[in-house]
């Protein structure tokens, strides 16, 4: 089999710039990795900063420059357009090479030197998938579950907005919501059919992309990967990989002011709106 073509979108707005840099230095690594094992050829790399400051651009482009201006890497720096929101972000590329693959993926994760190779291997194999999650850690290295369920609006109150006291009761509850009962196993094994990926990393097929368009541009921020996923489902399968593991660094976003609730609310309505109601 041929090698594969890739290309990779990360959306910034206001970094942080210590997190930003690890991210495309491991970025780098698993690309170095992915060449040598001859899974891939050409890679595209597009950072694209919603940032009102063109200061905050400037230290994007620096950092992508320091990482990538030997590497064979085609990278691409779109800034200037405002803060669009996250997914139209990735929309500005998400069609623009016609690659094999189109990998999306957040500034606040670290790839594993083999993920990139792992994860393009396998989907290589696997024709009847379209899209692949990763095995993912927090920063302490403790296991998160990034695969959901199809999420009811009570199950984002407790995690989002309920104190501890009140979730411990549920526990059972939000452990099914996280896919616990099929993921918590030793070792960890794949799972095709994931109703809900998340955008910290989607590698995606040239074919579901192109049958699904990439991300509603109607989402701001937030539920735009939940939105996509359950179109994806509808022409493709999607799937767990655990040897393709991430580390993740984000998260919490009761906790990030009432700007952030605002736009999780706002765009909780709208998924719900377009793809049914469930309360519990």
């Amino acid at each position: 089999m041929l090698p594969s073509s890739l290309q990779i979108s990360v959306v910034t707005h206001r970094p942080d710039l210590k997190l930003l840099e690890r991210c495309l230095r491991k970025l780098a690594l698993a690309i170095g990795a992915g060449r040598e094992a001859g899974v891939m050829r050409t890679v595209h790399l597009a950072l694209i900063d919603n940032s009102e400051a063109r200061a905050i651009a400037d230290s994007v482009i620096k950092i992508g420059k320091l990482r990538f201006w030997d590497s064979g890497v085609h990278v691409t720096y779109l800034h200037g357009h405002a803060n669009i929101g996250y997914g139209a972000a990735h929309n500005l590329v998400l069609h623009g090479t016609g690659s094999d693959y189109h990998l999306v993926l957040n500034p606040d994760v670290e790839l594993a030197p083999d993920a990139l190779a792992n994860a393009v291997r396998w989907l290589d194999a696997r024709g009847d998938v379209g899209a692949l999650a990763p095995l993912a850690r927090n920063g302490e290295g403790r296991r998160e579950y990034l695969c959901k369920r199809y999420p009811a609006i009570f199950d984002f109150f407790l995690r989002g907005f309920a104190p501890t006291f009140l979730r411990r009761p549920f526990r059972r509850r939000l452990a099914r919501y996280e896919m616990r009962d099929v993921m918590d196993v030793d070792p960890p094994r794949e799972v095709i059919g994931i109703p809900a990926l998340s955008g910290a990393f989607m590698l995606v097929k040239r074919f579901a992309i192109d049958k699904t368009g990439g991300f509603d541009p109607r989402f701001f921020l937030y539920f735009e990967d939940f939105d996509w996923s359950v179109r994806l489902n509808r022409i493709t399968k999607t799937a767990f990989v655990p040897s393709v593991e991430i580390g993740h660094h984000g998260g919490h976003s009761a906790r990030k002011g009432f700007r952030h609730i605002y736009w999780f609310v706002k765009s909780g309505f709208r998924f719900y709106h377009l793809h049914g109601w469930k309360w519990f």
